[in-house]
């Protein structure tokens, strides 16, 4: 069965079995997870009254996972957190908090983009022949230079030139 992409509605029964109207079929909180992890857009009701529960649903599958060892909040940003409810400020945390993820997604898939293919392969033949042209001038055998030598040259130029881009735009 092909999966649609549009918000799927998981509903949750008083038994606290969520089941998925998209494929029919009952569904644990770890396929949820694993559907947020694919991008999936979602929402859980409460099968009785119809109420919206994702972000409890959702806070659970983080208390799950936090108690099966998969730890990832800090001790002080658990405290800091639960500080803010009540606070004044409570209003602002969860636009910041949203907006403090979001670039940190932006980061990490800058970092992806930096470093993806095969650039530290190309890399390393680049040195490897380097290696191999110094070792030429020491042994006293003549490097012969070629157009080919000097487009290569300045492709390597331009390809360093958009690496310090790339790295430039990580440190932003």
């Amino acid at each position: 069965m092909a999966k649609s992409s549009g918000k799927v509605t998981i509903k949750k029964y008083a038994n606290r079995r969520l089941y998925d109207t998209e494929s029919s079929t009952y569904i644990t909180l770890d396929r949820l997870a694993q559907m947020v992890r694919e991008g999936r857009e979602f929402e859980v009701v409460d099968a009785k009254s119809g109420e919206d529960i994702t972000r409890q649903v959702l806070t659970q599958i983080i208390v799950d996972e936090e108690a099966r060892g998969s730890t990832m909040l800090p001790i002080n940003f658990l405290k800091q957190l639960i500080g803010l409810y009540g606070n004044s400020m409570q209003n602002f945390v969860p636009q910041y908090l949203e907006a403090a993820m979001d670039a940190f997604s932006r980061n990490q898939n800058a970092a992806k983009d930096a470093f993806s293919g095969n650039v530290f392969a190309d890399l390393a033949k680049r040195n490897m022949a380097m290696f191999e042209d110094a070792s030429r001038a020491f042994t006293g055998k003549k490097i012969e230079k070629s157009a080919t030598d000097s487009s290569e040259l300045d492709q390597l130029r331009a390809e360093l030139a958009e690496l310090q881009a790339k790295v430039e735009r990580l440190n932003r």
